[in-house]
C-alpha cells in the first residue's frame, strides 16, 4: 500500500498546487516512484498545469473526471471501484509513474449531499444526522482512493484552500499532509488555521477509528514581494518556535520565473528546465521528502503497513 499525501493550507496562492506538480514529477522522473496526482480544487490547477484546455475538455464530456467518481462515491456506487481506474491518466507529460486523477470546474452539489444523507439519517434510528454525516465525510474520498492505492506508492492530493467538504475529507483520508507556505504574516496564518481545523476534525472523529494524518513538513515558496526580506525573519522566527526542526523542509523554493512559465508549456518545471534554480529545488525537496517519510513511517509503530526498504 501506498502513502496518501495531502498539500493543503487554509489560504490561497502559497505555492501548493506548483509544489503538488513538481513534487510529484520529481518522485516519479528521479526516483523511479509510481505516483498518483488527485486534483481536488475547482479551479483545477493542477489538471491544467498537466494537460491542455482542450484535452481537459474532452474528458469532462466524456464523464471521465473526479466529478462523476465524486458523484458515484455520494450514492455508494457499486461501479465505483471499475470507474476509477478509467478516470486516471497515465503517463503524463510522457514521465513513466506519472499519473493524474483529473479534477472539474463543479465536483459536487451541496444541496444533493445534504438531501442525500438527510435521508439516510432519518431511515436509521440508531444514529443522527451528525454520524451520518462524519461516517460520510471519512469514507467520501477514501472510497474513491481505495481502488487504486495499491498500485502507487504515493497518492497526493492537491487540496482546495478553505474547508470544504471534499478538503476535511481528503485530510481524513490522508496519512501525511505537506504544508506549503510563504514567508509573509497571511500565510503563516494559514498555517495556523490548518492546525485549528485538524484539531477540531479529531475532535469530531473520535468516536470511530483516530483521524491518523500527521504533519510531514512545512515547505517555504518563496514569494517575489517586496516586502518578503521584511517579513521573513521574523515569520521564520515564529515558525521555527511552533514547530521542531524536524517539522520544517530545508529546502526552499526560489523565486524563479521559469516555474510561472511552465505552467505555459502544461509541463512541470522539473521537465520543462531541469538546470533552472526552481527545478533544481524541486529535485532537492523530493530527496528531503523521501528522508522525511522513511524516518515519519518508523516512528509511526506500523511496519506492516510501509515498505521502508522501497523508500530510498
Amino acid at each position: 500500500m501506498g502513502f496518501i499525501i495531502a498539500t493543503a493550507n487554509m489560504k490561497g496562492g502559497v505555492g501548493k498546487t506548483t509544489l503538488t506538480i513538481n513534487l510529484a514529477t520529481a518522485l516519479a522522473k528521479n526516483h523511479g516512484k509510481r505516483v498518483l496526482i488527485v486534483d481536488l480544487d475547482t479551479q483545477i490547477s493542477a489538471t491544467l498545469s498537466l494537460m491542455a484546455p482542450g484535452d481537459f475538455a474532452k474528458l469532462r464530456n466524456n464523464k471521465r473526471t473526479l466529478r462523476h467518481l465524486v458523484h458515484r462515491a455520494i450514492y455508494s456506487d457499486k461501479q465505483l471501484p471499475n470507474l476509477v481506474p478509467e478516470a486516471v491518466q497515465a503517463y503524463m507529460c510522457n514521465v513513466k509513474g506519472l499519473d493524474l486523477l483529473p479534477g472539474d470546474i463543479d465536483l459536487y452539489d451541496e444541496f444533493l449531499v445534504s438531501e442525500m444523507l438527510f435521508e439516510k439519517a432519518t431511515k436509521d434510528s440508531t444514529k443522527n444526522f451528525e454520524q451520518v454525516w462524519n461516517n460520510f465525510e471519512k469514507g467520501l474520498i477514501s472510497s474513491i482512493l481505495q481502488p487504486v492505492l495499491k498500485d502507487y506508492d504515493f497518492i497526493i492530493l492537491d487540496c482546495a484552500p478553505g474547508y470544504n467538504l471534499l478538503t476535511r475529507s481528503a485530510l481524513l483520508a490522508s496519512d501525511f499532509y505537506v504544508l506549503p507556505a510563504k514567508p509573509e504574516p497571511l500565510s503563516l496564518i494559514g498555517i495556523q488555521l490548518l492546525e485549528r481545523r485538524l484539531a477540531k476534525l479529531r475532535e469530531t472523529h473520535k468516536e470511530g477509528a483516530p483521524v491518523k494524518i500527521q504533519l510531514l513538513g512545512i515547505t517555504f515558496m518563496l514569494s517575489g514581494n517586496i516586502l518578503t526580506g521584511r517579513y521573513y525573519s521574523q515569520v521564520m522566527k515564529r515558525v521555527n518556535e511552533d514547530y521542531s526542526e524536524a517539522k520544517i523542509f530545508k529546502t526552499r523554493i526560489p523565486v524563479d520565473v521559469n516555474v510561472s512559465k511552465a505552467v505555459d508549456s502544461f509541463t512541470p518545471v522539473v521537465l520543462s528546465n531541469p538546470s533552472s534554480s526552481g527545478a533544481k529545488a524541486f529535485a532537492g525537496l523530493a530527496q528531503e521528502f523521501l528522508q522525511k517519510l522513511t524516518v515519519a513511517a518508523r516512528l509511526d509503530q506500523k511496519p506492516s503497513k510501509f515498505a521502508l526498504a522501497d523508500m530510498e
